[in-house]
C-alpha cells in the first residue's frame, strides 16, 4: 500500500511498536513467539494515542515531563563555587589537623574537667579521657565543617545537576565512585568517623561481656553499620536499587501478541463471534491490501450495525464478499487522489501545526502537535487574518481534506464554499461528489434556490435571509412574509416555485404578472392563496414594503451569467443542501467573485442559510455536517449568527474565514465571537481585531513575584571576612531579598500582542470541544 508518510508523526520512532505488557491471560491459547513484520497499517494502528486536551495531536503523543528546575546559576559558576568551597574547607581542616589554629581546644576545656588537661593556656590533653574527648571533638568539628562548606558551595545542587539528572549507568557509577572515595578517606583515618563512633559506644557493648568472640562480632557489626551509613546517601543519589531492578526491554519482533490484545486482528468482531470475517480482515491488513481509510470505514460500519442481528449478518456477508473494499463510499473512492496534510483517521484528527516551544504557551503544551477534529469543529471556528496570512493554505485546505476523508469513511458530510480557482491543496474536482460552479456554463450541477423544500414559508425564510439579511433598513421577517405571499400562490398554480426571472417580475409588482397569477388562482379555486396574493398587492408600494429591496438584490442573480442556473422546471435537478442530512457527501460550491462580487455574497448567504436550516431540522443527527466558508465577508447576518449558536446541538459546525472582524456588521461582533467556540487570529491582524479577541478570551489570574535586593554592609571584621569569602565562592555580593508574591488578573492576550507579537506563519488558536473541554489561546507555528 502506497501511503507515503501521511500516517507518520513528525517525530516518528524508528523501532518497536508498543505492545501490551505481560503475558496473555491464562485461559487464552498460546501464540507463536515469532511474528511477521508489521505492515504500515498495523504500525499506524498500534501506535499509542493517549488522552489529551482539545487541540493536541494524539498520534504518538508523549506528555511532556514536569518542568525542570530553574537553574539559578550556570554550570560553570556552580562548579567554580563548589571547587572554591572545597579548597577552603580543606585549608581550614589542614590548619586544624596540624594545630595551626590557636585556642582550638578552649571550647572543649570549658565543658570538661580541668584535671584532663596540662597546665597553661596551650596545655594539651593529659589523661586517656582527654585524648578520647579530643577525638570526638575533632569528629564533630569535621562534620560541621563539611556541612557548612557544603551549604556554602551548594554541593547538593552540584550532585543533583551533574549526577542525579543523568541516565543510568552513568548516574550509578558516578555515585559509586564518590562512595568509594569517602570509604577510603574514612578507613585511612583522613576523615574522623570511625574513632569517634567507637569512643561513644559503651565499653560493655564492645567488650562482649568478656567473651572475645562476641566482642569481635560486635566490632565488625559496628564497622558494617558505618560502611552502610556512609553508602546510604550515595545509593539514593545514584538510584542503585532502580538500576539493579532495571532489565533490558525485549525486542518487539520477538514479543508475542495475543489476538485478543492485537487491534489489527479485529478483536471486536471476534468477541461477537464473527471469526471468519475477522480472519479475512486480518489477512487484508497483514497483506497490505487495506489502507487506513478502509479500516476506519469498516469499523464505522460495524459500529452502526450495533447489536441488531440482521445488520450484523449483513455486515458479515458484505465483508466476506468485498474484503477491504466493503462498504465503500457511493462514489467508489477508497481514498483521495492526493493528500497534502497529515491525518490520523482513527481519531479523525488533522495536524495543522505545532504549539510554539516558548513563552507565552504553557510549559505542558509546548512542542506538542496542533490538531483539529469534528469534536471541536462542531462548536464552529472563526479565523481572522489579512490576505496572505495563510488562512486557506494552513486552515481551510487541511480541514476540508480531513472532512473529505471522513466523508469517504461514511462519518460526515462537508460542503466548502470558495471563489472560483481557489487552491485547496490537492483537492480538485475529482475529490468531490458534487461541484457547483455558479456562473460557469460548463458546470454539471446547479444549486436549488429554495433549498429543496416544498414549504413556501420555509423556502421564503431562507431566501429572504440571503437577499436582504444584511440590510439594517429591511426587516427580514416582513421580507420572508412578502416572499411567501408570492411564491406560495405561484407554487399552488404551477406545482413549482418561480424561477429567478419570474420571481423578479412578481417582486417588482408587474401588473400583467400579478393579474395572470390571480386569474390562475381563481380558475383553480385556490381562494386562500388568492387572498394571500391580494394582501400582497395591497401592500405593494407602501413605505414598509420590502419587495423593492428584494427585487434589487434578486436582480443580481437575474443576469446572463446565471441564465442557466436556478432552474425550477420539472426537467431540472439542482443540488439541494438537504442531501447532506443523511448522506456523507463532499460538495464544493464555487462563487464567481471576480466579476460578480455582490452576487457572490448573496449566494454565500444563501448557502449558509440553507445549511443552517437543513442541519437543524433533521431528526437523525448521527452524521456530522460541516460548512467551510473560505471567505465569509458579507455573509453573516443576525439570523445566521443565531443559527450558528444552535449548531452544536445539531452535530454540525461551520468554519468561517474573515479578513477582518469589520467585514461583519459591528452589532454582530460580540454575538459572533460568542456563537463560535473556536477562535483563530492569524499574523497581521489589526489592534481593533485584537481587541475583540481579547474581550472574547477574557482574563486569567497569574502569580507574579517581585524581588527587591539590597546589599548587606558589615561593620565587624569577622563578618566582613565571612562576606568576602562568600563572595569569592559564589561570585555575588551578600544581599538580602525582599520577595513579594501576589496574584493579578491579566488579559490572556493583549490587542497589541496579537497585532505585533504573532510572527509570520503563526496564529493564536483557542478551542472548545463539544464534550466540555477547553484550550486557552495558544501560539501555533503553522509551518511545522
Amino acid at each position: 500500500m502506497n501511503t507515503g508518510d501521511r500516517h507518520d508523526a513528525r517525530s516518528t520512532r524508528a523501532g518497536a511498536v508498543p505492545r501490551p505488557a505481560g503475558p496473555p491471560p491464562a485461559h487464552l491459547p498460546p501464540v507463536p513467539a515469532a511474528a511477521p513484520p508489521l505492515s504500515r497499517v498495523e504500525d499506524w494502528l498500534t501506535t499509542p494515542r493517549p488522552e489529551a486536551a482539545p487541540g493536541i495531536w494524539r498520534y504518538g503523543h508523549v506528555p511532556r515531563p514536569e518542568r525542570p528546575h530553574e537553574e539559578a546559576v550556570s554550570d560553570r559558576s556552580l562548579m567554580v563555587g563548589a571547587v572554591i568551597s572545597l579548597l577552603s574547607g580543606l585549608l581550614i581542616w589542614s590548619l586544624w589537623w596540624n594545630n595551626y589554629i590557636p585556642y582550638w581546644l578552649v571550647p572543649m576545656k570549658l565543658v570538661t574537667p580541668s584535671e584532663w588537661w596540662n597546665a597553661g593556656m596551650f596545655g594539651g590533653p593529659r589523661t586517656p579521657d582527654a585524648y578520647e574527648g579530643v577525638a570526638v571533638y575533632t569528629g564533630l568539628f569535621g562534620a560541621a565543617l563539611v556541612y557548612w562548606f557544603g551549604r556554602l558551595g551548594n554541593w547538593a545542587e552540584v550532585f543533583r545537576r551533574f549526577v542525579r539528572s543523568r541516565e543510568q549507568p552513568f548516574r550509578g557509577l558516578s555515585a559509586a565512585g564518590l562512595a568509594a572515595l569517602v570509604q577510603v578517606l574514612t578507613w585511612t583515618g583522613t576523615l574522623p568517623v570511625v574513632d569517634p563512633v567507637m569512643i561513644l559506644l559503651p565499653d560493655a557493648w564492645l567488650g562482649g561481656g568478656g567473651n572475645r568472640y562476641v566482642a569481635a562480632i560486635v566490632v565488625y557489626a559496628v564497622y558494617a553499620l558505618i560502611v552502610l551509613a556512609l553508602l546510604w546517601p550515595f545509593a539514593r543519589m545514584g538510584d542503585w536499587t532502580g538500576a539493579l531492578r532495571r532489565r533490558p526491554a525485549p525486542s518487539a519482533a520477538a514479543e508475542p501478541v495475543h489476538p485478543a490484545a492485537d487491534p489489527a486482528r479485529w478483536p471486536e468482531l471476534r468477541a461477537a463471534g464473527e471469526q471468519e470475517a475477522a480472519d479475512l480482515l486480518t489477512g487484508e491488513v497483514r497483506g497490505g491490501r487495506m489502507n487506513d481509510l478502509d479500516l476506519v470505514r469498516i469499523r464505522h460500519a460495524w459500529d452502526l450495525a450495533g447489536d441488531d442481528p440482521q445488520r450484523r449478518a449483513l455486515f458479515t456477508a458484505t465483508v466476506l464478499r468485498d474484503g477491504a473494499a466493503a462498504f465503500t463510499h457511493p462514489s467508489g473512492a477508497r481514498d483521495l487522489p492526493r493528500r497534502s496534510a497529515t491525518h490520523d483517521l482513527l481519531d479523525a484528527q488533522v495536524r495543522i501545526g505545532t504549539y510554539v516551544d516558548d513563552e507565552p504557551n504553557p510549559y505542558a503544551r509546548r512542542g506538542a502537535g496542533t490538531a483539529l477534529e469534528p469534536a471541536v469543529l462542531a462548536t464552529s471556528l472563526l479565523a481572522v487574518g489579512p490576505p496572505g496570512a495563510g488562512k486557506t493554505r494552513h486552515l481551510t485546505a487541511p480541514v476540508v481534506e480531513s472532512l473529505a476523508l471522513q466523508a469517504l469513511a461514511g462519518k460526515c458530510g462537508v460542503i466548502t464554499v470558495c471563489a472560483a480557482g481557489t487552491p485547496l491543496a490537492g483537492l480538485d474536482d475529482e475529490a468531490y461528489d458534487v461541484v457547483v460552479k455558479l456562473g460557469d456554463r460548463g458546470s454539471v450541477h446547479d444549486l436549488d434556490l429554495y433549498g429543496g423544500t416544498g414549504d413556501a414559508e420555509a423556502a421564503s425564510t431562507v431566501l429572504a435571509e440571503a437577499l436582504v439579511g444584511d440590510l439594517d433598513t429591511v426587516d427580514t421577517g416582513r421580507a420572508a412574509t412578502a416572499l411567501a405571499q408570492l411564491v406560495g400562490p405561484y407554487r399552488a398554480v404551477h406545482g413549482r416555485f418561480p424561477a429567478v426571472p419570474e420571481l423578479y417580475e412578481l417582486l417588482r409588482a408587474d401588473p400583467a404578472a400579478l393579474q395572470r397569477l390571480a386569474a390562475q388562482l381563481d380558475a383553480a379555486g385556490a381562494d386562500a392563496m388568492l387572498r394571500d396574493l391580494s394582501s400582497r398587492v395591497r401592500q405593494s408600494g407602501s413605505a414598509s414594503d420590502p419587495c423593492a429591496a428584494l427585487a434589487d438584490r434578486l436582480a443580481l442573480l437575474d443576469r446572463p451569467a446565471f441564465a442557466d442556473f436556478f432552474d425550477t422546471s420539472a426537467t431540472a435537478r439542482p443540488f439541494s443542501l438537504r442531501a447532506l442530512q443523511h448522506h456523507p457527501m463532499r460538495v464544493r460550491v464555487e462563487l464567481p467573485e471576480p466579476g460578480h462580487t455582490e452576487a457572490s455574497r448573496v449566494l454565500a448567504r444563501l448557502v449558509l442559510a440553507q445549511f443552517l436550516a437543513a442541519v437543524t431540522a433533521r431528526a437523525d443527527r448521527s452524521l456530522f455536517s460541516c460548512l467551510v466558508l473560505d471567505d465569509a465577508t458579507g455573509t453573516l447576518t443576525a439570523g445566521t449568527v443565531r443559527g450558528i449558536s444552535r449548531l452544536r446541538a445539531a452535530n454540525a459546525g461551520v468554519v468561517l474565514g474573515l479578513r477582518t472582524v469589520d467585514d461583519v456588521p459591528e452589532a454582530l461582533h460580540i454575538p459572533l465571537l460568542g456563537a463560535v467556540g473556536c477562535h483563530m487570529a492569524f499574523s497581521g491582524v489589526t489592534t481593533w481585531d485584537g481587541r475583540r479577541f481579547t474581550e472574547a478570551w477574557g482574563t486569567e489570574w497569574v502569580e507574579t513575584t517581585e524581588v527587591a535586593q539590597h546589599t548587606v554592609f558589615a561593620n565587624q571584621p569577622l563578618t566582613r571576612a565571612v562576606h568576602w569569602l562568600r563572595k569569592l565562592v559564589t561570585g555575588k555580593a551578600v544581599v538580602t531579598s525582599a520577595v513579594t508574591v501576589k496574584k493579578v488578573e491579566r488579559e490572556r492576550w493583549s490587542a497589541s500582542e496579537l497585532a505585533r507579537g504573532v510572527p509570520a506563519g503563526h496564529a493564536v488558536l483557542s478551542l472548545t470541544s463539544v464534550h466540555g473541554g477547553h484550550a486557552p489561546p495558544l501560539l501555533v507555528d503553522l509551518r511545522d
